[in-house]
């Protein structure tokens, strides 16, 4: 792979988030060593965040879409659509990054040849350090099989050609949570993801605007990504048979807490998706969106 041209736009989405998005802002503007633009999508905002945004104006790095609310995969989307830059980076508004990230991911990807990477990052939950749970520490490589388990890769490390996000088709806006789950399974089945293994952001969690709380149960949506995976008939075998592994272990879950707490259309949906992807007869079929 021929070397990159230092020049990367950071997508950074933000709906309703003045008070934590000049954080976001600054923290890729404090990166030296790389050549890049700031693009932050305003997905309808209706807070003070024109007036934050304003502080920026007279910066030749950052640049702003306004959008109405859509969603943060359209955002997200439209955002790269807007770029003309051969590397995309994404930094949602209420994370953050520490210095030298762009610069050592861009040099990750040129030594190795790779389309994609990802650093290690910190956890602050409601103000505190927390360590992740084991399973969540990120790995390189081939992550297929641990990515249908978990989300092994978050939207906030990542740095990435803008040739692999076009070829994989962006962001499902289908989906109103588990949208990066979604597309890490339709990357992660065909290329290796490259690790800086040293913390190089800091993800905060814990606020009630998260979408993780807004939508609970998010494995009716992993579910969902299996499927249309499964669909796309894109998947080798060995692949193909950890897929419906995965699915038939989430849906069992899903499925059993659904008839525990009597939500009947949801136990419904689960038995449409069993009988279409498992192969049970005694079920009639049902699409994939519950």
């Amino acid at each position: 792979m021929a070397a990159l041209k230092r020049r990367v736009t950071v997508v950074i989405p933000t709906f309703d988030r003045a008070s934590v998005l000049p954080r976001a802002v600054d923290s890729v503007l404090a990166q030296q060593g790389a050549d890049f633009e700031v693009l932050v999508a305003d997905d309808g905002s209706a807070d003070d965040t024109d007036q934050v945004l304003a502080r920026y104006a007279a910066d030749p790095r950052v640049r702003i879409l306004k959008l109405p609310h859509g969603g943060v995969c359209r955002a997200r989307n439209a955002a790269v659509a807007a770029s003309d830059t051969p590397l995309i980076a994404f930094l949602d508004s209420d994370d953050e990054w520490l210095p030298g990230k762009l610069a050592a991911q861009i040099g990750l990807l040129e030594a190795s040849g790779g389309e994609i990477c990802q650093t290690e990052e910190i956890w602050i939950r409601n103000g505190t350090r927390v360590n992740p749970p084991a399973h969540y520490v990120k790995r390189e490589g081939d992550i297929f099989a641990l990515s249908l388990k978990y989300c092994m890769i978050t939207p906030s490390s990542v740095l990435m050609t803008r040739k692999l996000f076009d070829r994989s088709g962006g962001f499902n806006p289908e989906f109103p949570a588990c949208e990066d789950y979604e597309l890490w399974l339709r990357i992660t089945h065909r290329h290796a993801v490259g690790l800086i293994p040293k913390p190089m952001m800091i993800r905060y969690g814990g606020h009630a605007d998260q979408l993780s709380t807004r939508f609970p149960a998010q494995d009716r949506f992993r579910i969902r990504g299996i499927a249309l995976l499964l669909d796309g008939n894109a998947l080798g075998p060995a692949h193909r048979a950890l897929a419906v592994e995965a699915l038939e272990e989430k849906l069992g879950i899903y499925q059993a807490g659904c008839e525990k707490r009597g939500k009947e259309e949801e136990a419904a949906w689960c038995r449409g998706i069993r009988s279409r992807y498992l192969g049970d007869s005694q079920i009639p079929p049902a699409g994939i969106a519950p």
